[in-house]
């Protein structure tokens, strides 16, 4: 059956999304070696929070009417821990590996639905989950010291990730997509910027600055593309694309870091891909193709 000419531009789009946000990550693992991985991950949200200006000022404040406040709120200051604990992480572990390890996300997301949105969850899900923990524990190694501690930081990463999507179902259908990014951005830039006084350090190269830049207009860009790929195709066609992100970060972190991962991050890394996407394909047999 052949794929909708839609959900074929929204993989492109998306493809293009975690390119970017894997080349944001590498400028990000670059800066931290001179400033607080807080601090980045504040001038991070610039780039989104750019593009949120821009919409407040064409289509005014009616964008921030919402009936969720708190939930939004919420959302925005996850988004804050989850960009900031995983640069805790990149600050002292290879990028491939903490991307590998973001990747329980989703299993987070079915656990989660389970438990707090009392979502079915049948025996064939619970497996993808099982065997999702069952590769993160090859990527961390607990216990044999294989790996920087902070590698915990990407785990705790993917968690906030994991939350957001679960609030983000329950603001599905009440407030609009534009809303929702609105309050993530400013949320999440406001509580940063309440870190600043404490982490912050002026930059003195101008290189550092050229970095600073580089690093929010590649996020906002692919924040911009994701919003476009998700606007005009499925979500089950779209998520199989996140898993070129760790294509990615390996490629950066051999290029920039000379970091490849080892075998046994490579094969947990396999584990939590096969299974994510097989957990994907469930969904895709549940949710109808648009088109």
């Amino acid at each position: 059956m052949p794929v909708p000419v839609e959900n074929l531009r929204a993989i492109g789009l998306a493809a293009g999304g975690f390119f970017l946000f894997a080349a944001g990550d590498a400028v990000a693992k670059l800066l931290t070696d001179s400033l607080s991985p807080i601090q980045v991950g504040f001038a991070r949200q610039f780039g989104l929070l750019a593009g949120v200006l821009a919409m407040l000022a064409v289509r005014g404040p009616v964008v921030l009417r919402t009936r969720r406040p708190v939930l939004q709120v919420l959302r925005g200051a996850l988004a804050a821990f989850s960009v900031s604990f995983f640069f805790l992480a990149i600050a002292k572990v290879p990028l491939a590996d903490a991307s590998a390890m973001t990747f329980v996300a989703p299993f987070f997301v079915t656990v989660l639905g389970a438990l707090v949105l009392r979502e079915r969850v049948d025996r064939r899900r619970w497996v993808a989950v099982a065997l999702g923990f069952v590769g993160t524990l090859v990527v961390l190694r607990p216990g044999l010291g294989a790996v920087h501690p902070a590698a915990a930081f990407a785990v705790l990463s993917a968690l906030c990730f994991a939350l957001r999507q679960m609030i983000s179902r329950l603001l599905s259908g009440v407030d609009p997509l534009a809303t929702t990014i609105a309050y993530s951005s400013l949320g999440a830039s406001g509580l940063l910027l309440l870190a600043m006084p404490f982490v912050w350090v002026t930059p003195t190269h101008p290189h550092i600055w050229a970095l600073l830049a580089l690093m929010a207009v590649t996020a906002g860009l692919a924040e911009f593309l994701m919003i476009k790929a998700l606007e005009i195709g499925n979500s089950v066609a779209v998520a199989p694309t996140q898993y070129s992100h760790i294509i990615w970060t390996t490629f950066y972190g051999w290029l920039l870091f000379g970091q490849l991962p080892d075998q046994w991050t490579v094969l947990g890394a396999l584990i939590i891909v096969a299974t994510g996407v097989y957990a994907i394909n469930l969904e895709r047999k549940a949710v109808p193709t648009r088109g």
